[in-house]
Protein backbone atom coordinates (compact mmCIF):
# COMPACT_ATOMS: atom_id res chain seq x y z
CA UNK A 1 0.00 0.00 0.00
CA UNK A 2 1.73 3.19 -0.60
CA UNK A 3 1.48 5.87 2.12
CA UNK A 4 -1.46 8.16 2.37
CA UNK A 5 -3.49 6.22 -0.27
CA UNK A 6 -5.22 3.30 1.31
CA UNK A 7 -6.73 0.97 -1.36
CA UNK A 8 -6.99 4.45 -3.57
CA UNK A 9 -4.98 3.51 -6.26
CA UNK A 10 -8.45 3.06 -6.40
CA UNK A 11 -8.88 4.40 -9.62
CA UNK A 12 -6.16 6.22 -11.41
CA UNK A 13 -7.58 5.61 -14.20
CA UNK A 14 -9.17 2.24 -14.52
CA UNK A 15 -6.87 0.14 -16.48
CA UNK A 16 -3.82 -1.75 -14.79
CA UNK A 17 -1.74 -0.22 -16.73
CA UNK A 18 -2.96 3.28 -15.94
CA UNK A 19 -2.45 1.64 -11.95
CA UNK A 20 0.93 0.36 -12.72
CA UNK A 21 2.18 3.66 -14.15
CA UNK A 22 0.67 5.71 -11.53
CA UNK A 23 2.28 3.57 -8.68
CA UNK A 24 5.52 3.68 -10.81
CA UNK A 25 5.73 7.92 -10.72
CA UNK A 26 5.07 7.67 -7.51
CA UNK A 27 8.80 8.85 -4.76
CA UNK A 28 10.65 5.68 -3.93
CA UNK A 29 10.72 5.22 0.20
CA UNK A 30 12.94 5.97 2.30
CA UNK A 31 13.20 3.19 4.22
CA UNK A 32 11.93 4.67 7.47
CA UNK A 33 8.46 3.64 8.02
CA UNK A 34 7.64 6.55 10.50
CA UNK A 35 7.39 8.56 6.67
CA UNK A 36 6.64 5.71 4.44
CA UNK A 37 4.25 3.81 6.13
CA UNK A 38 0.32 4.45 6.76
CA UNK A 39 -1.22 2.30 9.55
CA UNK A 40 -3.95 -0.13 7.94
CA UNK A 41 -6.30 1.80 10.19
CA UNK A 42 -5.77 4.96 9.20
CA UNK A 43 -9.47 5.60 8.48
CA UNK A 44 -10.27 4.81 12.16
CA UNK A 45 -8.44 8.22 12.96
CA UNK A 46 -10.43 11.95 12.67
CA UNK A 47 -8.23 14.75 10.88
CA UNK A 48 -5.47 15.63 12.99
CA UNK A 49 -5.12 12.31 15.72
CA UNK A 50 -1.77 11.69 16.40
CA UNK A 51 -0.95 7.94 15.02
CA UNK A 52 2.61 8.53 16.42
CA UNK A 53 5.69 10.51 17.95
CA UNK A 54 9.23 10.03 18.17
CA UNK A 55 12.15 12.03 19.61
CA UNK A 56 14.25 13.49 17.30
CA UNK A 57 16.17 15.43 19.00
CA UNK A 58 19.50 13.52 17.91
CA UNK A 59 20.58 14.33 15.07
CA UNK A 60 17.12 16.84 15.03
CA UNK A 61 19.14 19.07 17.10
CA UNK A 62 22.49 19.43 15.74
CA UNK A 63 20.78 19.97 12.08
CA UNK A 64 18.28 22.80 13.46
CA UNK A 65 21.94 24.55 15.00
CA UNK A 66 24.25 23.97 11.79
CA UNK A 67 20.54 24.73 9.34
CA UNK A 68 18.96 28.40 11.04
CA UNK A 69 21.87 28.76 13.99
CA UNK A 70 19.48 28.53 16.60
CA UNK A 71 19.99 25.48 19.01
CA UNK A 72 16.67 24.09 20.39
CA UNK A 73 15.92 21.95 23.63
CA UNK A 74 13.87 19.07 21.90
CA UNK A 75 12.66 18.27 18.35
CA UNK A 76 9.45 15.79 18.10
CA UNK A 77 8.20 14.58 15.16
CA UNK A 78 5.08 13.83 14.78
CA UNK A 79 2.34 11.69 12.54
CA UNK A 80 -0.94 12.33 12.37
CA UNK A 81 -3.94 11.84 10.45
CA UNK A 82 -5.12 14.53 7.40
CA UNK A 83 -7.32 14.36 4.44
CA UNK A 84 -6.05 14.18 0.68
CA UNK A 85 -6.87 16.45 -2.56
CA UNK A 86 -10.08 13.63 -3.27
CA UNK A 87 -11.22 13.63 0.94
CA UNK A 88 -10.30 10.28 1.53
CA UNK A 89 -7.93 9.70 4.75
CA UNK A 90 -3.92 10.32 4.30
CA UNK A 91 -1.44 11.20 6.67
CA UNK A 92 1.36 14.11 7.27
CA UNK A 93 4.47 14.18 9.26
CA UNK A 94 5.77 17.54 10.88
CA UNK A 95 8.56 18.65 13.44
CA UNK A 96 8.49 20.53 16.85
CA UNK A 97 11.09 22.24 18.25
CA UNK A 98 11.00 23.41 21.28
CA UNK A 99 13.01 26.04 22.64
CA UNK A 100 15.35 26.22 26.06
CA UNK A 101 13.51 28.22 28.95
CA UNK A 102 9.95 27.49 30.32
CA UNK A 103 7.90 30.25 28.56
CA UNK A 104 7.34 33.25 30.86
CA UNK A 105 5.50 35.16 29.05
CA UNK A 106 1.39 35.93 29.14
CA UNK A 107 -0.68 32.96 28.29
CA UNK A 108 0.29 29.47 26.87
CA UNK A 109 3.61 29.64 24.43
CA UNK A 110 2.90 30.68 21.04
CA UNK A 111 3.76 28.50 17.98
CA UNK A 112 5.34 29.67 14.82
CA UNK A 113 4.17 26.56 12.00
CA UNK A 114 7.34 27.77 9.31
CA UNK A 115 6.47 26.18 5.88
CA UNK A 116 9.55 26.17 4.09
CA UNK A 117 9.91 25.76 -0.19
CA UNK A 118 10.81 22.16 0.00
CA UNK A 119 10.25 22.26 -4.07
CA UNK A 120 11.05 18.59 -4.36
CA UNK A 121 9.66 15.18 -5.69
CA UNK A 122 11.27 12.56 -3.08
CA UNK A 123 10.41 12.22 0.59
CA UNK A 124 14.09 12.30 1.80
CA UNK A 125 13.67 16.19 0.85
CA UNK A 126 11.63 17.13 3.72
CA UNK A 127 12.29 18.69 6.49
CA UNK A 128 11.08 16.50 8.78
CA UNK A 129 13.43 13.47 6.98
CA UNK A 130 16.62 15.47 7.01
CA UNK A 131 15.83 16.71 10.98
CA UNK A 132 15.83 12.86 11.74
CA UNK A 133 18.43 11.60 9.27
CA UNK A 134 21.12 14.44 8.72
CA UNK A 135 22.42 16.09 5.33
CA UNK A 136 23.54 13.43 3.10
CA UNK A 137 24.62 13.71 -0.85
CA UNK A 138 20.50 13.32 -1.83
CA UNK A 139 19.10 15.39 0.35
CA UNK A 140 21.84 18.59 0.00
CA UNK A 141 19.85 21.74 1.88
CA UNK A 142 16.72 21.05 0.35
CA UNK A 143 13.73 21.02 2.94
CA UNK A 144 15.01 23.39 5.45
CA UNK A 145 14.81 26.99 6.10
CA UNK A 146 16.24 30.57 4.48
CA UNK A 147 18.58 32.60 6.12
CA UNK A 148 17.41 35.00 7.92
CA UNK A 149 15.38 32.42 9.35
CA UNK A 150 11.13 32.27 10.51
CA UNK A 151 12.58 29.39 12.82
CA UNK A 152 15.62 31.47 14.11
CA UNK A 153 13.44 34.34 14.63
CA UNK A 154 10.31 32.48 16.38
CA UNK A 155 12.94 30.24 18.37
CA UNK A 156 15.24 33.97 19.15
CA UNK A 157 11.70 34.68 20.95
CA UNK A 158 11.37 31.58 22.72
CA UNK A 159 7.77 30.29 20.69
CA UNK A 160 7.76 26.61 19.72
CA UNK A 161 8.48 25.63 15.86
CA UNK A 162 6.40 23.34 13.99
CA UNK A 163 7.99 22.72 10.32
CA UNK A 164 5.10 20.13 8.58
CA UNK A 165 6.29 18.56 5.94
CA UNK A 166 3.15 19.73 3.45
CA UNK A 167 3.91 18.09 0.29
CA UNK A 168 2.57 15.00 1.77
CA UNK A 169 3.11 11.53 1.73
CA UNK A 170 2.82 11.53 -2.06
CA UNK A 171 5.04 14.54 -2.60
CA UNK A 172 2.56 16.62 -4.18
CA UNK A 173 4.29 19.62 -4.98
CA UNK A 174 1.93 22.50 -4.94
CA UNK A 175 -0.68 20.62 -4.48
CA UNK A 176 -2.89 23.53 -2.54
CA UNK A 177 -5.00 21.42 -1.11
CA UNK A 178 -3.35 18.53 0.82
CA UNK A 179 -0.48 21.63 1.65
CA UNK A 180 -3.70 23.19 3.26
CA UNK A 181 -4.91 20.25 5.23
CA UNK A 182 -1.77 19.42 6.22
CA UNK A 183 -0.70 22.80 8.13
CA UNK A 184 -3.70 23.12 9.70
CA UNK A 185 -3.82 19.00 10.99
CA UNK A 186 -0.31 19.77 12.04
CA UNK A 187 -2.09 22.56 14.35
CA UNK A 188 -4.64 19.69 15.28
CA UNK A 189 -1.84 17.23 16.63
CA UNK A 190 0.13 19.90 17.97
CA UNK A 191 -2.91 20.60 20.54
CA UNK A 192 -3.35 16.67 20.82
CA UNK A 193 -0.08 16.17 21.43
CA UNK A 194 0.99 18.36 24.17
CA UNK A 195 -2.41 20.03 25.18
CA UNK A 196 -1.35 21.21 28.58
CA UNK A 197 1.75 23.00 26.48
CA UNK A 198 -0.74 24.14 23.51
CA UNK A 199 -4.11 23.52 24.17
CA UNK A 200 -4.48 27.00 24.35
CA UNK A 201 -1.83 27.86 22.20
CA UNK A 202 -2.29 30.53 19.72
CA UNK A 203 -0.71 29.48 16.12
CA UNK A 204 0.23 31.35 13.45
CA UNK A 205 1.73 30.46 9.68
CA UNK A 206 4.55 31.70 7.39
CA UNK A 207 5.72 30.57 3.60
CA UNK A 208 7.24 31.95 0.75
CA UNK A 209 7.49 30.72 -2.65
CA UNK A 210 6.57 27.09 -2.80
CA UNK A 211 5.96 27.45 1.19
CA UNK A 212 3.15 30.03 0.59
CA UNK A 213 1.64 27.34 -1.29
CA UNK A 214 0.81 25.93 2.11
CA UNK A 215 0.07 29.16 4.30
CA UNK A 216 -2.36 30.33 1.80
CA UNK A 217 -4.17 27.35 1.58
CA UNK A 218 -4.52 26.71 5.09
CA UNK A 219 -5.73 30.02 5.43
CA UNK A 220 -7.96 29.74 2.28
CA UNK A 221 -9.19 26.12 3.88
CA UNK A 222 -9.69 27.01 7.86
CA UNK A 223 -13.56 27.90 7.54
CA UNK A 224 -14.93 24.67 5.98
CA UNK A 225 -11.91 22.51 7.01
CA UNK A 226 -10.93 23.29 10.54
CA UNK A 227 -13.62 25.40 11.66
CA UNK A 228 -12.49 24.71 15.57
CA UNK A 229 -9.71 26.38 15.16
CA UNK A 230 -10.92 29.70 14.44
CA UNK A 231 -9.76 31.11 18.12
CA UNK A 232 -6.76 29.85 17.47
CA UNK A 233 -5.29 31.02 14.39
CA UNK A 234 -3.96 34.25 14.80
CA UNK A 235 -2.82 34.57 11.16
CA UNK A 236 -1.04 33.94 7.91
CA UNK A 237 2.21 35.23 6.27
CA UNK A 238 2.66 34.62 2.50
CA UNK A 239 5.17 35.73 0.22
CA UNK A 240 6.19 34.97 -3.28
CA UNK A 241 2.80 33.39 -4.17
CA UNK A 242 2.01 31.69 -6.50
CA UNK A 243 -1.79 32.29 -6.72
CA UNK A 244 -3.15 31.97 -10.18
CA UNK A 245 -1.57 28.43 -11.55
CA UNK A 246 -3.17 29.01 -15.02
CA UNK A 247 -2.10 32.50 -15.39
CA UNK A 248 1.41 31.37 -14.24
CA UNK A 249 1.06 28.27 -16.49
CA UNK A 250 0.15 30.19 -19.70
CA UNK A 251 3.13 33.09 -19.57
CA UNK A 252 5.86 30.85 -19.09
CA UNK A 253 5.22 27.52 -21.23
CA UNK A 254 7.92 26.94 -23.46
CA UNK A 255 9.84 29.52 -21.04
CA UNK A 256 13.21 29.41 -18.89
CA UNK A 257 10.04 28.82 -16.14
CA UNK A 258 8.81 25.42 -18.06
CA UNK A 259 10.68 22.95 -16.25
CA UNK A 260 9.60 23.90 -12.96
CA UNK A 261 5.82 23.52 -14.65
CA UNK A 262 6.64 20.41 -15.99
CA UNK A 263 7.98 19.53 -12.53
CA UNK A 264 5.20 20.81 -10.85
CA UNK A 265 3.09 19.10 -13.46
CA UNK A 266 4.44 15.25 -12.57
CA UNK A 267 4.23 16.07 -8.62
CA UNK A 268 0.13 17.25 -9.18
CA UNK A 269 -0.32 13.61 -11.38
CA UNK A 270 0.40 12.08 -8.27
CA UNK A 271 -2.84 13.15 -6.41
CA UNK A 272 -4.88 13.55 -9.91
CA UNK A 273 -3.87 10.60 -11.62
CA UNK A 274 -6.11 11.84 -14.92
CA UNK A 275 -3.12 13.84 -15.75
CA UNK A 276 -1.08 10.71 -16.74
CA UNK A 277 -3.16 9.97 -19.45
CA UNK A 278 -3.00 13.42 -21.37
CA UNK A 279 0.74 12.55 -21.48
CA UNK A 280 2.84 11.25 -24.50
CA UNK A 281 5.24 8.06 -23.39
CA UNK A 282 8.40 11.02 -23.45
CA UNK A 283 6.66 12.33 -20.37
CA UNK A 284 5.88 9.48 -19.16
CA UNK A 285 9.32 8.06 -19.40
CA UNK A 286 10.56 10.89 -17.78
CA UNK A 287 7.93 10.44 -15.11
CA UNK A 288 9.36 6.59 -13.98
CA UNK A 289 12.84 8.05 -14.60
CA UNK A 290 15.30 8.75 -11.79
CA UNK A 291 13.73 12.44 -11.94
CA UNK A 292 11.12 11.60 -10.09
CA UNK A 293 12.91 11.06 -6.86
CA UNK A 294 15.21 14.64 -7.27
CA UNK A 295 15.45 16.55 -4.05
CA UNK A 296 16.93 20.03 -5.73
CA UNK A 297 15.97 21.80 -9.26
CA UNK A 298 17.30 19.41 -11.10
CA UNK A 299 14.59 18.26 -13.58
CA UNK A 300 13.74 22.28 -13.62
CA UNK A 301 16.64 22.84 -15.37
CA UNK A 302 15.83 19.96 -17.69
CA UNK A 303 12.71 20.93 -18.53
CA UNK A 304 13.96 25.05 -19.43
CA UNK A 305 12.16 26.05 -22.67
CA UNK A 306 10.09 22.37 -23.04
CA UNK A 307 6.68 23.52 -24.14
CA UNK A 308 3.52 21.53 -22.68
CA UNK A 309 2.88 20.38 -26.17
CA UNK A 310 6.12 18.55 -26.48
CA UNK A 311 4.95 16.31 -23.24
CA UNK A 312 0.70 16.11 -24.13
CA UNK A 313 -0.87 13.73 -26.26
CA UNK A 314 -2.64 16.14 -27.38
CA UNK A 315 -2.78 19.70 -29.19
CA UNK A 316 -2.55 23.01 -27.17
CA UNK A 317 -2.74 21.19 -24.29
CA UNK A 318 -2.94 24.39 -21.84
CA UNK A 319 -6.67 25.28 -23.71
CA UNK A 320 -8.46 22.43 -23.21
CA UNK A 321 -11.60 21.25 -21.53
CA UNK A 322 -9.48 18.94 -18.90
CA UNK A 323 -6.79 22.03 -18.65
CA UNK A 324 -10.17 24.44 -17.83
CA UNK A 325 -10.87 21.56 -14.88
CA UNK A 326 -7.87 21.05 -13.51
CA UNK A 327 -7.29 25.21 -13.16
CA UNK A 328 -10.43 25.05 -11.74
CA UNK A 329 -9.96 22.27 -9.39
CA UNK A 330 -6.79 23.85 -8.19
CA UNK A 331 -7.78 27.41 -7.80
CA UNK A 332 -8.55 28.59 -4.31
CA UNK A 333 -9.93 32.09 -5.63
CA UNK A 334 -13.10 33.75 -3.92
CA UNK A 335 -12.93 31.42 -0.88
CA UNK A 336 -12.54 34.04 2.34
CA UNK A 337 -9.19 33.27 4.62
CA UNK A 338 -10.03 32.03 7.83
CA UNK A 339 -7.44 34.40 9.73
CA UNK A 340 -5.81 37.12 9.46
CA UNK A 341 -2.85 37.65 6.51
CA UNK A 342 -0.05 39.32 5.21
CA UNK A 343 0.92 39.46 1.70
CA UNK A 344 3.97 40.64 0.63
CA UNK A 345 5.93 40.60 -2.68
CA UNK A 346 8.58 42.38 -4.50
CA UNK A 347 7.77 44.72 -6.95
CA UNK A 348 10.01 43.30 -9.68
CA UNK A 349 9.09 39.64 -9.16
CA UNK A 350 9.06 38.39 -12.78
CA UNK A 351 7.55 34.65 -11.77
CA UNK A 352 5.14 35.94 -9.39
CA UNK A 353 3.86 39.83 -10.52
CA UNK A 354 2.89 42.04 -7.92
CA UNK A 355 -0.19 42.71 -9.73
CA UNK A 356 -1.60 39.40 -8.36
CA UNK A 357 -0.60 39.75 -5.19
CA UNK A 358 -2.26 43.41 -5.26
CA UNK A 359 -5.08 41.30 -6.88
CA UNK A 360 -5.34 38.56 -3.55
CA UNK A 361 -5.04 41.39 -1.29
CA UNK A 362 -8.20 43.28 -2.91
CA UNK A 363 -10.11 40.07 -2.83
CA UNK A 364 -9.48 39.84 0.45
CA UNK A 365 -10.23 42.77 2.21
CA UNK A 366 -13.53 42.84 -0.39
CA UNK A 367 -14.71 39.95 1.62
CA UNK A 368 -13.83 41.81 5.45
CA UNK A 369 -10.51 39.89 6.22
CA UNK A 370 -8.01 41.42 8.35
CA UNK A 371 -5.51 42.22 5.66
CA UNK A 372 -1.61 43.41 5.27
CA UNK A 373 0.02 44.33 2.20
CA UNK A 374 3.99 44.94 1.47
CA UNK A 375 5.17 45.18 -1.94
CA UNK A 376 8.64 45.67 -1.11
CA UNK A 377 12.20 46.26 -3.19
CA UNK A 378 13.50 43.48 -5.44
CA UNK A 379 12.33 41.13 -7.58
CA UNK A 380 11.68 36.71 -6.50
CA UNK A 381 14.83 36.09 -4.12
CA UNK A 382 15.32 39.66 -2.88
CA UNK A 383 11.75 40.03 -2.27
CA UNK A 384 12.12 37.46 0.81
CA UNK A 385 14.78 39.51 2.44
CA UNK A 386 12.99 42.97 2.00
CA UNK A 387 10.08 41.56 2.97
CA UNK A 388 11.54 39.24 6.29
CA UNK A 389 11.23 41.99 9.03
CA UNK A 390 7.67 43.18 7.96
CA UNK A 391 6.80 39.67 7.79
CA UNK A 392 8.10 38.39 11.35
CA UNK A 393 7.00 41.94 12.88
CA UNK A 394 3.49 41.78 11.63
CA UNK A 395 3.77 37.45 13.07
CA UNK A 396 4.82 38.76 16.40
CA UNK A 397 1.87 41.11 17.37
CA UNK A 398 -0.66 38.05 16.20
CA UNK A 399 1.52 35.55 18.00
CA UNK A 400 1.20 38.41 20.97
CA UNK A 401 -2.49 38.59 20.50
CA UNK A 402 -2.81 42.09 19.08
CA UNK A 403 -5.74 42.20 17.00
CA UNK A 404 -4.58 42.47 13.20
CA UNK A 405 -4.53 45.71 11.75
CA UNK A 406 -7.53 47.45 10.25
CA UNK A 407 -6.37 49.53 7.46
CA UNK A 408 -7.12 47.76 4.45
CA UNK A 409 -8.50 51.27 3.25
CA UNK A 410 -5.68 53.37 4.12
CA UNK A 411 -4.10 54.79 1.06
CA UNK A 412 -0.07 54.69 0.11
CA UNK A 413 1.93 57.08 1.75
CA UNK A 414 2.61 59.82 -1.00
CA UNK A 415 6.33 59.91 -0.64
CA UNK A 416 6.38 55.70 -1.34
CA UNK A 417 8.20 55.14 -4.30
CA UNK A 418 8.37 52.10 -6.06
CA UNK A 419 10.29 49.57 -4.86
CA UNK A 420 9.85 51.08 -1.45
CA UNK A 421 7.96 48.99 1.35
CA UNK A 422 4.17 49.86 0.69
CA UNK A 423 1.56 47.97 3.57
CA UNK A 424 -2.32 48.23 4.08
CA UNK A 425 -4.61 46.35 6.21
CA UNK A 426 -7.68 45.26 6.08
CA UNK A 427 -11.15 46.34 8.75
CA UNK A 428 -12.06 43.85 11.71
CA UNK A 429 -9.99 42.32 14.77
CA UNK A 430 -9.00 39.09 13.90
CA UNK A 431 -9.51 35.57 15.79
CA UNK A 432 -5.98 36.46 17.81
CA UNK A 433 -8.04 38.37 19.70
CA UNK A 434 -10.20 36.03 21.20
CA UNK A 435 -9.28 33.29 23.75
CA UNK A 436 -8.20 30.37 22.12
CA UNK A 437 -10.55 26.75 22.45
CA UNK A 438 -9.55 23.96 24.72
CA UNK A 439 -8.24 21.50 22.55
CA UNK A 440 -10.41 18.82 20.46
CA UNK A 441 -10.59 15.00 20.40
CA UNK A 442 -7.36 12.62 18.54
CA UNK A 443 -7.10 11.77 15.39
CA UNK A 444 -5.19 10.16 11.93
CA UNK A 445 -5.55 9.44 7.95
CA UNK A 446 -6.36 8.32 4.56
CA UNK A 447 -5.42 8.25 0.42
CA UNK A 448 -6.91 10.16 -2.57
CA UNK A 449 -8.98 7.94 -4.81
CA UNK A 450 -10.46 10.43 -8.28
CA UNK A 451 -13.26 7.35 -8.87
CA UNK A 452 -15.76 10.44 -8.13
CA UNK A 453 -13.91 13.13 -9.03
CA UNK A 454 -12.81 15.86 -6.59
CA UNK A 455 -14.33 16.03 -2.85
CA UNK A 456 -15.88 19.60 -3.41
CA UNK A 457 -16.13 22.15 -6.19
CA UNK A 458 -13.52 24.84 -6.05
Amino acid sequence: MLPGIGSAAADPGGSSDSQALWKAIQSSPTGDPFFDEAPADLGHYAPGDVIESRDASWPGVPMVFLTVLTPVQRAIQVKFRTTNSSGAPSFGTATLLLPFGGWTGPGSRPVLLNAPPINALNRRCTPGYVFSHGFDITTGGTGNDFVPSPTMWAASRNYAVVIPDHEGPLMAYAEPTVAGHIMLDTVRAVRHLMPDEFGESRFAMTGYSGGAIASYAAAMLAHEYAPELAPNLAGAAMGGLPVDYESFAKTFDGTYASGLMLTVTLALAREHPEILSRMNHLAQWAAISPLKDVCSSTMADIGVFVPYAAVANMADPLHTEFADMMFHRLSLKGRKAGMPIYVYNGVHDPWMPVAKAEAFYAEQCALGVPATKSIVGGEHILGYFDGFLGSTQWLGERLSGVPAPNACEVAPRPDAAPGQSTSSSAPGDGPAAEKPSAPPARAVMTPPSRSSGPSQDR
